[in-house]
């Protein structure tokens, strides 16, 4: 069956970030050559270009992650620390190369889980989904920022009026993120590049001094030794701890599910999925083999030469342990210059994560019709996100470890989600054996994400203020948009269009909608009597009836597809789509763009209670048709002229 695509419903250009990342991160870099794209040009950037710009997230959470590992071990963080990479490295690692492969326009562990859970109950579980990324996201900006004040502040050149002032700085860093965003800029992964490029290499230097150190002094060895033994006699216990502690250090998971979102940037030929899917796993294996390298060594340095009692609030370590190591043994001048370039991909972290955010919230909230139009725009939705991190500043206080909980708890949740995605992905494949080996992996991350949830519950608490206020906003938008015109086109068929035409030659368009019940001759020839008696259509003029089967209600936008059908002798227009009454109109001001003719739809009134029938419209798209389909054609055509007739009897 052929079909012709009717342009009666224009699809607006949705405005994104004037310049730079989300531009690319929204779009597919066109799967087949088009005019705009030469035939086996190269679109995109290296994956090792694109990693740096995730490794914003990822490489700078070494910032903070060494210390905050010291203050939830103590001694036993390098084996905790173990305990984590090997996470990573089989566990993480391994499940976002799958979500690579299922996804590879950049759409993530969200959007397979929103394939798998379709409708209503799959539309909540993604704005739950969307809590937790926002709360991960948001601790991302401000604990990025807050952290790169300890490190201004504790700076021995760092003038002394700033002393005191943590709260202050910390807004103010974010205030200038905030207004980057504005300003938008367009060479993201060139500084990204550069910033992770200085930052890698001087942990580099950092890092090996302080092995070096340790290499020609065996005593610091022989004291940690000799602390963990004492505080754990045996292995049994060291363990214990280890896994106690385990979910405290779940900071250094960061970064994967950025990793996936910037897939579109990899470069690729056109329509060569796999060169992107392939690019990607380089990715994500090289950062996760870095980070897992870093991390382990940064946890032995700090955990052998620092002081305890200078990870504590008030002390040099507090937040920024490598620093501490790189003014000690390195100097002032070159910790100074490490202190800069930490600061710098903390601050630039946060606009890593303020892309994830501008990135995730257009691509659901909107389609889902739970989210005003102006939040497919830049500015506004930067200056929404704005507000709500000088906020949250405000009530952890701009505090690095304060924050912890919450950013972990953001963290887990996305990893368990793909974890999960992945296991049923899998599951549905028939690899048995994969579904056996990622179930572990979602246990492990389950235990871990529960832990601290039990631990550290102010986490949970921040994702719940996020969910409930994504869960409030999305139900008011969808009932404020409840009349908006939602059909992103109309496929129709040639018998449809034939019987549109025909009727189009007679003169006047006349339509019946009708609810199909038994379908039998008898219900047309009733429902044809009743609406030419009460309408006075003339019998001599043909008639179309239309009969609309809702698909998903819980979707917002979709194509409308309308099919002829020829039943004892009655010409029917089968429509499918979201809602009848959105449906109907959609339809009705397709067939006047098509015929140049006001087309007219007849309908019977209902009987029941207003706000019942608004429910079943809102959850069900069903309702009182008639009102509805009305007030749709008006807001869609304000010419009441051109604007479709509505009759009910």
């Amino acid at each position: 069956m052929s079909q012709v695509v009717v342009d009666a419903v224009p699809v607006e250009r949705r405005p994104g970030l004037r310049g730079w990342l989300l531009d690319d991160l929204q779009q597919d870099h066109a799967p087949v050559p088009g005019p705009h794209i030469r035939p086996g040009r190269v679109v995109g950037r290296p994956w090792w270009q694109v990693m740096c710009l995730t490794g914003l997230d990822y490489f700078s959470t070494l910032g903070y992650q060494p210390g905050i590992a010291v203050l939830a071990a103590g001694a036993v963080a390098p084996i905790a620390t173990v305990l984590l990479v090997a996470l990573t490295l089989f566990g993480a690692l391994p499940v976002y190369r799958w979500v690579a492969r299922e996804s590879p326009h950049g759409q993530g562990s969200i959007a397979m889980l929103e394939r798998i859970l379709p409708k209503w109950h799959g539309k909540l579980f993604v704005l739950v989904l969307l809590g937790f990324a926002a709360t991960d996201f948001i601790i991302t900006i401000t604990l990025s920022a807050a952290d790169a004040t300890a490190h201004v502040l504790e700076n021995p050149y760092a003038p002394a009026a700033l002393h005191g002032h943590q709260m202050g700085v910390t807004l103010v860093l974010l205030a200038l993120l905030g207004a980057v965003f504005l300003k938008g800029f367009r060479e993201a992964i060139t500084i990204a590049v550069v910033l992770v490029g200085v930052y890698l290499t001087l942990n580099a230097v950092v890092v090996g001094a302080a092995l070096t150190h340790i290499a020609s002094t065996p005593h610091v060895v022989a004291d940690w030794r000799h602390t963990l033994l004492t505080q754990y006699p045996s292995p049994l216990a060291m363990a214990a701890v280890a896994l106690l502690v385990f979910p405290r250090l779940a900071l250094g998971l960061s970064g994967f599910e950025t990793g996936v979102a910037v897939m579109p940037l990899i470069r690729a030929r056109p329509g060569e999925i796999e060169d992107r899917i392939r690019g990607a796993h380089r990715l994500l294996t090289t950062a996760a083999l870095i980070m897992s390298g870093f991390l382990i060594a940064s946890s032995i340095a700090t955990t052998l030469l620092i002081p305890r009692h200078e990870f504590n609030p008030g002390g040099r370590a507090y937040g920024r342990a490598l620093a501490y190591l790189a003014h000690e043994y390195l100097g002032s001048i070159f910790g100074t210059v490490y202190d800069v370039s930490t600061v710098l991909i903390l601050w630039f972290a946060g606009a890593s994560a303020m892309a994830g955010l501008l990135n995730l919230i257009p691509r659901y909230l909107p389609r889902y019709g739970m989210a005003p139009e102006w939040t497919r725009a830049l500015r506004p939705l930067v200056l929404v996100l704005t507000t709500i991190a000088f906020l949250v500043t405000y009530v952890f206080r701009a505090d690095v470890n304060a924050q912890g909980g919450a950013y972990a708890t953001g963290v887990l949740v996305l990893i368990t989600s793909a974890a999960v995605a992945v296991t049923l992905s899998v599951r549905r494949r028939r690899h048995h054996r994969l579904t056996v080996a990622f179930g572990l992996v979602t246990l492990i991350f389950v235990y871990t994400t529960i832990a601290n949830i039990i631990e550290r519950p102010d986490g949970v608490k921040i994702a719940s203020l996020f969910i409930a206020g994504i869960i409030t906003f999305s139900v008011l938008s969808r009932i404020l948009r409840a009349t908006e015109l939602r059909a992103t086109g109309v496929e129709m068929d040639d018998l449809a269009r034939q019987f549109i035409e025909d009727a189009a030659a007679y003169g006047e368009i006349h339509l019946i909608a009708n609810e199909p019940d038994a379908r039998d001759e008898a219900e047309y020839r009733e429902k044809e009597a009743e609406e030419r008696r009460d309408h006075h259509i003339p019998e001599e003029a043909p008639v179309l009836f239309v009969e609309v089967q809702v698909t998903d209600p819980s979707e917002f936008e979709a194509p409308l597809r309308v099919r002829g059908e020829e039943r004892y002798g009655y010409r029917i227009l089968r429509v499918e789509g979201t809602s009848i009454a959105n449906a109907i109109a959609a339809l009705m001001l397709a067939v006047r763009d098509m015929t140049g003719k006001t087309p007219h739809i007849y309908f019977n009134w209902t009987e029941g209670n207003p706000l019942v029938f608004l429910l079943r419209y809102l959850l069900f798209g069903a309702g009182e048709i008639a009102p509805l389909t009305r007030e749709i054609l008006r807001e869609a055509e304000p010419d009441y002229r051109r604007r479709p007739m509505v009759h009910v009897g």
